[in-house]
């Protein structure tokens, strides 16, 4: 069984032994919560680091936060992918959101577990947060043409980072439709570029520029 953190390292090479502790913790953590809380299926706890922590990693191959940027997690559930992406980018903000009490529960739990100073956790729906951001990331939440009014207009205009100010959506299968049908100008970039396991021959981040 997986439970260590070797999966990332193969694909993240430059990680420091702090960030290499703080995701070997996850599967106890997640593992203990999980039992109280359901926040992951029963099944893929066993497939925690290629299914949902390298998975939302998946967003740091295609960008680095810079310091000082703000990231709005939206339906984070148990905290992905915004508890990886703040452990691999320590200097950047991070607001995890859910409508789901309990899910957020587990979200403040993990980080103060690991230390993590740059994570805020809000049981909120995301309409209700205040507040500008740099990027906003989300996990197939629920369809774009869904999803992007919740976000419209929560971000920073200026943009520091080497692509413009945008969502940084995590989803799987044919997405054409969806995308026609949310008339946003999203441009699709397949993680199987990034990653050699078979999940993820399907999945990509779905980038949208505000």
């Amino acid at each position: 069984m997986e439970i260590k953190s070797e999966l990332l390292q193969q694909y993240f090479s430059n990680l420091t032994e702090k960030q290499i502790q703080q995701f070997d913790q996850l599967f106890e953590l997640y593992s203990f919560w999980n039992a109280q809380i359901n926040v992951i299926s029963r099944k893929d706890i066993e497939a925690l680091y290629e299914r949902h922590i390298l998975h939302s990693l998946g967003i740091a191959k295609f960008i680095s936060f810079k310091p000082g940027e703000k990231v709005l997690d939206v339906g984070t559930g148990g905290g992905f992918p915004g508890i990886p992406l703040a452990i691999m980018f320590p200097e950047t903000q991070f607001h995890l959101v859910d409508s789901i009490g309990k899910k957020i529960k587990v979200v403040t739990e993990v980080a103060a577990a690991l230390g993590l100073t740059n994570v805020k956790a809000s049981h909120s729906r995301a309409e209700q947060i205040d507040g500008k951001f740099d990027f906003v990331v989300s996990r197939a939440v629920t369809r774009l043409i869904d999803f992007y009014p919740w976000i419209k207009g929560k971000f920073n205009k200026d943009s520091k980072n080497s692509v413009p100010n945008g969502i940084l959506y995590l989803k799987g299968g044919d997405l054409r439709e969806e995308i026609e049908e949310s008339r946003l100008k999203a441009e699709l970039y397949p993680l199987s570029e990034y990653f050699k396991e078979e999940f993820f021959d399907t999945k990509y981040v779905v980038y949208i520029p505000q």
